[in-house]
């Protein structure tokens, strides 16, 4: 049998995503999988990704909620990688079919003005090197079975990345209070779930610092121009073909996807 490491849980994880296939966690092979090593096969898929052609835009946090992080036992967000292939444009369809099981989660979208590199950054500090913000839908499609994981599996499937969108509002971040803003979570025209900004790390801005720091650890600098993704403000929802998904933010506006 081949033994596991590094290049294999790549190759495994990638193959499932090309191939719309979902599979058991890798740690049920591979149990000595721990989280720094999981890291490294994100960023090897990464690699492989950027080889490809695609390009890097930004990050986004997984398990930004207390609750979420008490249920995974860690005390501090993942962090995973955004590449322009993800994205999609204002207006165009989530093709459910490209994918294994999307949910989708409404999220504040951060972009950046400046360099943020930790150690030592704080939320004031992040906060000073947000240019402007967004409300964001991301889609989630976790190439494991029914998602069902462990920690270091779900890092090492980059916190299960596929798909992200922003609305059409552009706000400056000192023009709002991101605690409080506001969320409705609508499918197909009703409103399932609700939160605030404050689901996220108690503020969105925390989070931020959160990656910027943790990332430093890996010699990661977060860049001008980059997207951040900072968290699911509410548990996501199944993107069955045909219905239409809607985050109506106080004073970000909406943002849609139609599912196909």
């Amino acid at each position: 049998m081949t033994e596991w490491n590094v290049e294999r849980a790549a190759t495994v994880l990638a193959a499932a995503e090309a191939d719309r296939a979902d599979r058991g966690p890798v740690t049920d092979e591979w149990p000595e999988l721990d989280l720094d090593t999981a890291y490294r096969v994100q960023d090897e898929i990464l690699c492989r990704k950027v080889a490809s052609g695609e390009q890097i835009v930004g990050v986004k946090l997984g398990l930004t909620s207390r609750a979420k992080q008490q249920r995974m036992g860690i005390d501090s967000p993942l962090t995973a990688w955004l590449t322009d292939r993800m994205a999609l444009p204002a207006g165009a369809p989530l093709v459910t079919g490209e994918l294994i099981h999307p949910r989708v989660e409404p999220e504040i979208v951060f972009v950046l003005g400046e360099r943020l590199s930790g150690p030592g950054v704080t939320a004031a500090r992040a906060m000073e090197a947000v240019s402007h913000v967004y409300a964001g839908l991301e889609v989630i499609d976790s190439r494991y079975t029914d998602f069902r994981f462990t920690l270091p599996d779900v890092v090492a499937d980059n916190a299960s990345s596929a798909r992200f969108t922003v609305g059409g509002v552009i706000r400056k971040p000192d023009e709002l209070d991101l605690a409080l803003e506001a969320c409705l979570l609508e499918v197909n025209g009703e409103v399932v779930d609700s939160a605030t900004g404050a689901a996220v790390q108690g503020h969105p801005a925390e989070a931020l610092a959160l990656a910027a720091n943790t990332l430093a650890k890996r010699r990661v600098v977060l860049e001008p121009g980059w997207i951040v993704l900072t968290g699911g403000l509410t548990d996501a929802v199944f993107a069955h073909p045909g219905s239409r998904i809607s985050a109506q933010f106080a004073n970000l506006g909406s943002v849609t996807l139609r599912c196909e």
